[in-house]
């Protein structure tokens, strides 16, 4: 390999490796956020409630869904950036925060939703994303927002009541994601960045 190619593969190396970091930054932000979020954001907060957004006609959710739908999408991208060590660190990362963020009363909830639905999500993603990055992103997000949604409801609430509107707002978020997922697939493809 002559001098020239090493500097480009060092160089796609280094770009992995920040942007890997960037991702891995912005995943563990999320569980803050939505813990937060769920206490102060809202077009319906009542005392000892969550908050709750409208995320259909008819529909409304915990508004801390909207970082927990992001939240997939960036633990896949820590994945293809660092690979899946580093991902199932970010994993524990994120439900150890989400044990120090949530309110007393949701701790047990947010966490145990965290860590199994992230773990769920980085099952499927896995086999999938070496050939299809899209199908994978949206294969495993999917799945794990059920999951999600289900373990929190039932932990937190002992009721699925808000199931509907948790799934349809983590998917929202999926669903906006995708756009940014395909040209960071088209760009990597461009300039010849390899997954880890």
């Amino acid at each position: 390999m002559g001098k020239g190619m090493h500097a480009v593969m060092m160089k796609l190396e280094a770009r992995r490796w920040i942007e890997g970091l960037i991702f891995l930054a912005l995943f563990c932000l999320t569980v803050p956020a939505a813990n937060w979020m769920i206490l102060n954001v809202g077009t319906a907060c009542k005392a000892n409630a969550p908050c709750l957004i409208p995320v259909a006609p008819g529909l409304m959710a915990p508004s801390g869904v909207l970082m927990i739908g992001v939240s997939f999408v960036l633990r896949d991208l820590v994945q293809r950036r660092l690979g899946v060590v580093a991902s199932v660190a970010a994993i524990l990362i994120g439900a150890s925060l989400s044990g120090l963020f949530a309110p007393m009363a949701l701790v047990s909830a947010s966490a145990t939703a965290f860590l199994i639905s992230e773990l769920i999500d980085l099952a499927v993603y896995t086999p999938l994303a070496r050939r299809r990055m899209m199908l994978a992103v949206i294969a495993s997000s999917f799945v794990a927002l059920i999951v999600d949604s289900m373990i929190f409801l039932w932990l937190a609430f002992g009721s699925l009541e808000f199931l509907a509107g948790q799934a349809v707002g983590k998917s929202w978020m999926v669903l906006l994601s995708l756009p940014l997922i395909a040209m960071l697939r088209r760009r990597d493809e461009r300039i010849g960045l390899l997954p880890a």
